[in-house]
């Protein structure tokens, strides 16, 4: 039975879906101010997981994650530029897509952007104003705290007296609210001013938690399954979703709320704001691949720190290149001269961490525990090949595991499909040509590229001989 822990009510609780055999499932997407740094990716790796380990279970998936393209760092850094929002937004949504998809990330259903969502906030706001959960100061709309008598449900804050911190992407607004801790839902902005909209309640921009509840509800529901995002987010932004969201409908906005912990540097939390972190490109540029990046962000557990290390990150380097190894392994160590078998039951050390592996991420999606799973059938079957080789069965059965872990995981990466013989001689065709024009860059390149596709050349005097590793 799959459990995990609810932030909501502070309890690891089995999960039932508001519709059987269907999730709705929403995380909060990055601002598209800037390159996402690898704590960012840290919660974005963990969705795809949730993600993957929904679909991996069969569930009918529905999964939405924005993309924050308004918010005052991204009005002030397209103004310094005189630019647009979309010109200075357009780019970096790209690079992060980029990066995204190189993680080995799946796209969600949908990638709603803020800006194209504005109707749906001002409909949000006017029901607010419409039931007093909202009011008006200096041209400005605030959401009413004292409305909501369950604010802090989630982040268990003790709200006693007047609070205003909490974050740095509070409303820092200079207007007058009626409570500190009273947010802003719409920012008035002048006639002449860019960028701003027309709303029956004055030309202005939406606040940043007002986007969320706009295009979580449009594409799931008033009410939906999943909502995830990182710890940072939990307050003051998740928290005033549910109180502007559940003020708006009178219904529960998300039955489970998941947020991923700190990555850290040194033990030291990365943050842009500390000027202590890496980018995905950063690291890209050093030399280590997108798969290890990946495995070091999943191996621990999401609801716990991971303080980033590069002597972590090589030992990723090196495991990541052992579990590649070790699926060739079994795919050339299968049936290869009629064997029947190692003699060791191949099939049900396959079948044994098939199932940790499920009973680990049944509990609280623990990817680390998922990991030993893995890493414990690799160690008895390369045991049991040292011995002798697999029979097709036992092949296929490995083989089957790898592909279950991988469909959630995705620590394996793509098999490079082996080249034919056909394609092989056109490219030798290619190299001669090559040579005879004096294109040597051209000729080293083709040698280079066949040489790691397991293709070694021989220059004799009888012509080019090819054979493979």
């Amino acid at each position: 039975m799959r459990r995990f822990f609810n932030t909501l009510t502070r309890q690891q609780e089995e999960f039932h879906p508001l519709e059987d055999g269907k999730v709705r499932m929403y995380i909060c997407g990055p601002t598209v101010w800037n390159f996402a740094h690898i704590g960012n990716f840290r919660t974005f790796v963990f969705g795809d997981i949730l993600r993957r380990y929904l679909k991996y279970k069969g569930y009918e998936l529905t999964h939405v994650m924005n993309l924050t393209d308004i918010d005052d760092r991204i009005i002030n850094e397209a103004a310094a530029k005189s630019i647009s929002i979309d010109e200075f937004t357009a780019p970096y949504t790209q690079y992060f897509l980029e990066d995204f998809d190189a993680l080995g990330n799946q796209r969600p259903e949908v990638m709603p952007r803020a800006t194209h969502h504005i109707p749906e906030m001002i409909e949000i706001i006017s029901t607010l104003l419409a039931n007093d959960h909202a009011y008006e100061s200096d041209g400005s709309i605030y959401y009413r705290i004292a409305a909501f008598p369950e604010y802090g449900k989630l982040s268990k804050i003790n709200f006693s007296g007047n609070i205003t911190g909490g974050s740095e992407r509070i409303d820092t607004d200079k207007y007058e609210k009626e409570d500190a801790r009273d947010f802003a839902l719409w920012k008035l902005v002048g006639p002449d001013d860019e960028p701003g909209w027309d709303a029956p309640f004055g030309r202005g921009r939406p606040g940043w938690h007002i986007e969320c509840s706009a295009m979580a509800m449009k594409y799931l529901g008033e009410t939906f399954d999943i909502h995830a995002g990182g710890q940072d987010l939990q307050f003051p932004h998740h928290e005033n979703e549910i109180a502007q969201s559940e003020g708006a409908t009178g219904k529960q906005f998300a039955k489970y709320w998941i947020h991923s912990e700190f990555l850290k540097i040194d033990d030291v939390t990365m943050s842009k704001s500390k000027g202590n972190f890496f980018t995905f490109r950063d690291l890209r540029e050093q030399g280590y691949s997108a798969l290890a990046i990946r495995y070091l962000l999943l191996s621990v557990p999401t609801r716990k720190q991971l303080n980033f290390t590069f002597e972590g990150l090589q030992g990723a380097e090196s495991t990541v290149e052992r579990l590649r190894n070790f699926r060739q392994l079994v795919k050339e160590g299968g049936d290869l001269s009629g064997s029947e078998g190692v003699g060791a039951d191949v099939g049900q050390i396959a079948k044994t961490a098939i199932g940790r592996f499920e009973s680990a991420m049944d509990d609280d999606f623990n990817t680390a525990a998922a990991l030993a799973a893995i890493h414990d059938m690799v160690r008895e079957v390369n045991t049991a090949l040292s011995k002798a080789g697999l029979s097709g069965e036992e092949r296929d059965a490995v083989l089957d595991a790898i592909s279950r872990f991988d469909s959630v995981l995705g620590i394996f990466g793509p098999e490079e499909a082996e080249m034919l013989d056909a394609d092989i001689e056109d490219l030798i065709e290619e190299r001669q040509c090559a040579r005879r024009d004096r294109n040597f860059a051209r000729s080293d390149e083709i040698r280079d590229l066949l040489a790691e596709k397991g293709i070694i050349l021989e220059d004799t005097k009888d012509g080019v001989r090819w054979k493979r590793k």
